[in-house]
Order: structure tokens, then C-alpha cells, then sequence
């Protein structure tokens, strides 16, 4: 078999939690080298968010395979000497604490690309390294709030039940930024700092509401069309209609014999409501599985709204191989998603399973030229684990 795209490319990852571990997942899913570096007494969060799989949380679980972990105070001296050596011969530092802290900690770019001139440094924030909002605490939610995604036109605001800010604005924007730092790295042989900022990177991604910005319907693509919008159907679940293309809509009018509601694909402001209460009728008069198999075979955007456990038996998400069941020793049987992406030259595989906490500790440590004698000095003061 082939390497992986990254393979050799060494990181150190001293992120918690979503966003940053997320970035990581899929860097050491393509071949890198990742070692998470933890505090010794609690490690990332993440591992003892409930509900619990065995000795991780299932959370954990879902976002740190194929990576390491070695567990090192970086607040005593000692154990900032030790990450020194690590960074010394790592390509990629990936971390998340707030503006400052890498600072006092003496582990910042500044300090580390004198000793490593290669280094690409990747912090991840909530909304980044400058501007008045550089030390405010936040999550999906906040990012989502202050950039336009749960806004609803005068609506009660709307949760989606997944963190698109922290995923899309930091863990692809992250690895992103890694990705095309590293293909400079390897050209120039020259690292840099990428500041990435998830507010910045959720806001960037709004292109279809920026581009109706100054129009009163911001609403476009958020339920405000009748052909694209979803719809409950007679056993209390829903259909989602994506007739956005005229051809999409004459398609789907014609399937339910209503060639009448052809004309009104954009219906005028005062039409709109009337053009909504048809179509909400039509798929209430029969179930999700009757409008499913109907428009099974119709080329015009109606899909059922699945549950994520009916997502998982989805024949499309099968045959695309994107959950796999992987059995490790200390977990048992873990429900994971695999790599989002198909390469020609590798098959993915979860060939590590998430690590205990400082699992790999004096591994690395005997790696960077430190004795069992020392390892054992420092395991006794507290500095590692």
C-alpha cells in the first residue's frame, strides 16, 4: 500500500475539546504524525464527557483516533523543556488556549522558531489574536450569534444540531491554513503563524447571505421559497424540497399533478403565502415514505428528513463507506465516521486507536534523548505522566 499524503509529517497537538482536535483528526486520518500533549492531571476535556464508552467518552473517542498522547505540565519549567526538544522537530504546532497564554507559558512562535525555523504554529481561537473581542470566552453558539447564521428573519433563532462554526470556521479552516503553509514549508523550507479566528471563518463562509445583504429577504435560502423549504408529512415527519432550478420545480409539480403551481417557482411577496399552504398540503396528504419512494427515481431535489441514526443505514452513506465500527482494547466496539475524502493512492484506516492519557509519554520522551533515570525523576515530581 501506498503512504498516506502526509506521512512524516510530525505534529504536536496541544488542543482540547472540538475544533482543534477535529483539525488534527483529519491530518493524522491523511498520514501525520500527531501527539496531543495534555495536562497530566486531566488531559482534554473531552475524555470525561459523558455519555462514557469505556474508559474515554464516546466524544473523545470520535475525534482522536490514529493519534498519540503524552502528558506533560508545561507550567514547571521542566516540563517546558521537554516540549522544546518535541518542538524542535516537529513540523506543525496546533493550539487553542486563549490570546497570551502560550506567551506566559514560554511556548509561543516567537520562542519556538528560534529553534525550529520550519515551524508552521497554528492557533485556534474563538475570535482570534486581535480586535475587542481577542479575550472574550465563546462557543458554536456565540460564533453563530455574532455573524448572521441563527438570525431568521424576525423568528425565534434556530440551534442546528451541528457546530458549524466550530467546524467550519476552525477545524477546516485550520487545517486549511496547515495545509497550504506546509506545501510552502516544503518549497521555501521557511515555517509561519497562522492566526485563525472561528468567528472569521464562519463570516466568511455566509456567501449566500452576504450576497443578499442589502435586500430585505434574507431569507433565501432559509425556508423563504416554497420550492425550497421543508414540509411535514401525514405521519408527523418531513420532506425536504430543493427545487431551487425552475426545471427542478416544473419536475416536481407535474409528479404531484400540479401543473397550476408551475408559474409561481418565485412567487411575488404576496403570493408566497398561499404558493407555501398548497405545498405543505400536498405532502401532508400521505407519509415520508410514500413521497421517499415516489420521488425516488425524479431528478428534482426531494429527499426525506433523516434522524442521524436513520442517516447511518442510509443506503448512499454505506456504499460510500463512511461509518465504520472499530474495535479497540481499551474501548471495545467504537461507531465512527471515517475520512470524508476517497484518495486513489491510499485506503483509509483507523490503524490507532484514541490513546489514554499520556499513554505515549515516555515514548517520546526516550525519542528526545531523555533517560529512563530522568523519566522516572520526572514521573515522581508530577511533570509528566
Amino acid at each position: 500500500m501506498k503512504k498516506k499524503p502526509l506521512t512524516g509529517v510530525k505534529i504536536l497537538d496541544l488542543t482540547r475539546l472540538l475544533p482543534g482536535p477535529m483539525c488534527t483528526l483529519h491530518l493524522a486520518d491523511m498520514g501525520a504524525d500527531v501527539l496531543k500533549i495534555e495536562e497530566p492531571s486531566i488531559g482534554d476535556y473531552a475524555r470525561w464527557m459523558p455519555p462514557m464508552q469505556n474508559t474515554n467518552s464516546t466524544f473523545f473517542n470520535a475525534v482522536n483516533r490514529n493519534k498519540r498522547s503524552a502528558a506533560i505540565d508545561l507550567t514547571k519549567d521542566e516540563g517546558r523543556k521537554i516540549f522544546l526538544k518535541l518542538a524542535a522537530h516537529a513540523d506543525i504546532i496546533v493550539e487553542s488556549f486563549r490570546p497570551g497564554v502560550v506567551n506566559k507559558l514560554g511556548i509561543d512562535y516567537d520562542t519556538l522558531k528560534k529553534i525550529n525555523p520550519k515551524l508552521i504554529y497554528c492557533s485556534i481561537t474563538g475570535y482570534g489574536q486581535t480586535g475587542p473581542y481577542r479575550n472574550k470566552a465563546g462557543h458554536d453558539i456565540n460564533y453563530c450569534a455574532y455573524t448572521g447564521v441563527l438570525d431568521r428573519k424576525g423568528a425565534f433563532p434556530f440551534i442546528p444540531n451541528f457546530q458549524i462554526a466550530d467546524i467550519a470556521g476552525g477545524s477546516l479552516n485550520a487545517a486549511m491554513g496547515i495545509l497550504a503553509a506546509l506545501v510552502q514549508q516544503k518549497i521555501t523550507g521557511e515555517g509561519q503563524y497562522i492566526d485563525v479566528s472561528i468567528m472569521d471563518g464562519i463570516l466568511a463562509h455566509t456567501i449566500t447571505s452576504l450576497a443578499q445583504v442589502n435586500n430585505d429577504d434574507m431569507g433565501f435560502l432559509t425556508g423563504s421559497l416554497p420550492c425550497y423549504s421543508t414540509y411535514e408529512t401525514s405521519d408527523k415527519k418531513f420532506i425536504a424540497l430543493g427545487a431551487l432550478e425552475f426545471k427542478f420545480w416544473e419536475r416536481f409539480c407535474k409528479a404531484v399533478d400540479r401543473a397550476d403551481l408551475i408559474p409561481f417557482h418565485m412567487p411575488e411577496e404576496e403570493e408566497a403565502p398561499k404558493v407555501f399552504a398548497e405545498t405543505a398540503a400536498i405532502f401532508k396528504s400521505n407519509t415520508r415514505q410514500y413521497w421517499t419512494d415516489k420521488f425516488n427515481d425524479i431528478d428534482c431535489c426531494v429527499s426525506p428528513v433523516l434522524s442521524l441514526k436513520e442517516s447511518l443505514d442510509n443506503s448512499q452513506v454505506k456504499a460510500r463507506s463512511m461509518i465504520e465500527i472499530n474495535k479497540y482494547p481499551n474501548e471495545g466496539d467504537v461507531i465512527q465516521f471515517a475520512l470524508p475524502l476517497k484518495f486513489s493512492s491510499f485506503q483509509f484506516e483507523a490503524s490507532m486507536p484514541p490513546p489514554l492519557l499520556g499513554e505515549h509519554t515516555e515514548q517520546e520522551l526516550l525519542a528526545a534523548g531523555c533517560s529512563k533515570i530522568e523519566i522516572e525523576q520526572l514521573r515522581d515530581a508530577g511533570i509528566i505522566l
